[in-house]
């Protein structure tokens, strides 16, 4: 079992990364470059990879994961949108690499009311720009709640990007427990049959990246609001409708074991180490 979280490359880039998710005894973490709703990014050369690579190796954390900017949207129709998309993609491909990350985590984008088709091949299009067949990077493909005109809320969508891109062994999935569940998939009551459909549709060799979050939404309802694991009314950021005990499931799942499961629930203003205690209650 990986368990870890979001954390912060603030001060000292990875180094500083890898400093909090030891304070989680977390065993991977993810990251964003920079913040995840601007472009505005730091030189690779000042990120500490080299110390942040060392305190991994010392602690024993095997791999990370980066995530990509919320900014990104591959599938807009506006030309200026979808071309920035891409450009700044293949540009996190190489920081990734350069920190020796394996996966760089996508949301696909939204069709912004030019239909799901028209905006599924707007995405297959980007990635086909992006990707190249040397990169050792997997881009993750995350699962979506589906709000707006939002895609990939559907294993069918995953499924129709991996089939039409040119290099489809640079794609992998990530699956969000918050978003499949507002989707509408029953990942509470029939969490293995969740995963059968999903090697049906996918492969489920496709499968190598976890996000584990909480609702705050009942299933299917497509909104997208991640709650803290098993919490109850009397919570300040409101109940979690997926719950401990499906959560606590899913990620000790033939499925999850081994791959990087990464929380990013909301941090709670009170004085509490939230990771670290949300990974134990997990474990």
């Amino acid at each position: 079992m990986k368990l870890g979280s979001h954390v912060s490359v603030s001060g000292k880039g990875l180094l500083s990364a890898v400093k909090e998710a030891i304070s989680y005894n977390a065993d991977t973490f993810m990251i964003y470059t920079g913040a995840p709703q601007n472009t505005r990014r730091k030189n690779i050369e000042d990120m500490f990879i080299g110390e942040g690579l060392s305190l991994m190796k010392e602690y024993g954390i095997e791999d990370f994961i980066v995530h990509a900017p919320y900014i990104m949207n591959f599938a807009s129709p506006n030309k200026e949108t979808f071309q920035m998309s891409v450009d700044f993609l293949a540009k996190e491909i190489v920081r990734t690499e350069a920190m020796g990350a394996p996966y760089i985590v996508m949301h696909p984008g939204a069709h912004v009311g030019s239909g799901e088709e028209i905006g599924l091949q707007r995405i297959v299009e980007g990635l086909n720009e992006v990707i190249t067949s040397k990169q050792r990077v997997k881009i993750a493909l995350e699962l979506m709640a589906g709000k707006g005109t939002e895609l990939n809320y559907k294993f069918e969508h995953s499924a129709y990007i991996m089939d039409k891109v040119k290099y489809p062994d640079k794609l992998t999935v990530c699956f969000d427990t918050c978003h499949t569940h507002d989707a509408g998939y029953d990942i509470i009551n029939d969490f293995d049959g969740v995963m059968d459909y999903f090697d049906r549709i996918i492969g489920i060799e496709r499968l190598e990246v976890f996000h584990i979050n909480g609702s705050l939404n009942q299933r299917g309802k497509r909104k997208d609001r991640h709650a803290n694991i098993g919490a109850d009314e009397n919570n300040p950021k409101g109940k979690d409708y997926i719950g401990l005990k499906a959560l606590k499931y899913i990620v000790h799942h033939e499925a999850a074991l081994g791959k990087p499961c990464i929380l990013e629930t909301p941090w709670i203003d009170k004085k509490t180490n939230l990771y670290k205690e949300e990974i134990i209650m997990l474990k």
